[in-house]
């Protein structure tokens, strides 16, 4: 009876043990997070925006997360290929990739090996607003004018891309509006902005970033920023919200993950990305751009809504484009 009262302890014992070591390293496995450096995938080339944004992130995170962060580019499929790239790396937090929405808009045309569900947000970066500019000669004083100019004849209007951003919140203010347009791609932002100054277009969605030195010069006129609120730096500029037209675009910068990353490191993550750009030297990096720093960087719970909620934007209004089926 003593043996066996003296096994059936040590057997306790050993069990006790057991729980304590697997509790013990499960602790120092979330604790050990980073335990290399973290890779931060871009799809766009070096020296881009996108490139600059991630080292600017970079400087502080490394810091707050104990760890070095490279920036590897793969570059093709417009957000493609990071994909591919991504799939063939643990899920355990060390590979981090930048979006924009040209990540979604290739999702979305199932030019993309993952789905929007694999898609799991960590941080926002960087939320850049559209303005509704016409040149400064322009006869189009105000977002009415245009409005009203636009009902019966469709007016030309720039955009980086056809299916891309500003395409996209062309045909959602023109929904909103009941109006018609026309499109001419011109490849890229800078090249549109040149293109409306010049007369070749009557209207373009320029981002802050790149309009801003055109508006204050005087060469461009915003007729109103496609967001809920008015900009500090544009209080003169209504919102489409004002006018009465509920929709709002913006070119989004920020970072994500792939579904089955614990939340545990996506929340380490997030915290410490979101504490890096909220310091000064992110802060002045956004505030050159003419851009807010307190409205630009948001968490994994924002910024994961955001994607999917841009994401069924962008279906909608490419399936209505007839972009896609």
């Amino acid at each position: 009876m003593y043996n066996c009262f003296k096994t059936a302890r040590r057997g306790f014992m050993l069990v006790a043990a057991g729980a304590v070591l697997t509790l013990t390293g499960a602790a120092q496995a979330q604790e050990e997070f980073p335990s290399k450096p973290i890779e931060v995938v871009i799809h766009s080339s070096y020296g881009g925006g996108t490139d600059v944004t991630a080292r600017m992130m970079s400087i502080r995170s490394r810091r707050n997360l104990k760890t070095d962060m490279t920036i590897i580019a793969k570059r093709g499929g417009s957000g493609a290929a990071a994909h591919e790239y991504a799939m063939g790396k643990d899920r355990d937090g060390h590979t981090l990739l930048a979006l924009t929405q040209s990540h979604l808009y290739t999702i979305a045309l199932g030019k993309s090996p993952l789905t929007i569900d694999d898609v799991v947000g960590v941080a926002r970066a960087m939320e850049d607003p559209t303005f509704i500019t016409v040149a400064a000669d322009s006869p189009y004083k105000t977002i009415e004018d245009l409005v009203a100019a636009s009902k019966d004849t469709p007016l030309n209007w720039g955009v980086a891309q056809i299916g891309g951003t500003e395409h996209i919140g062309l045909f959602q203010f023109a929904k909103a509006a009941g109006i018609k347009f026309k499109v001419v791609p011109f490849g890229g932002g800078g090249t549109m902005v040149q293109s409306l100054m010049s007369g070749a277009v009557v209207g373009a969605l320029p981002n802050v970033s790149e309009a801003r030195q055109q508006i204050e010069d005087g060469a461009l006129r915003a007729l109103a920023v496609m967001a809920e609120k008015r900009l500090a730096d544009y209080p003169d500029v209504p919102t489409t919200y004002e006018k009465g037209y509920e929709v709002k675009t913006s070119t989004t910068r920020g970072y994500w993950v792939l579904k089955g990353t614990p939340p545990e490191r996506i929340k380490i993550l997030s915290d410490a990305l979101v504490k890096s750009m909220k310091h000064q030297v992110f802060a002045n990096y956004l505030m050159s751009s003419g851009l807010d720093p307190v409205d630009s960087v948001a968490g994994h719970e924002v910024w994961d809504k955001q994607i999917k909620e841009e994401y069924a934007t962008a279906v909608e209004s490419l399936k209505a484009l007839d972009l896609i089926k």
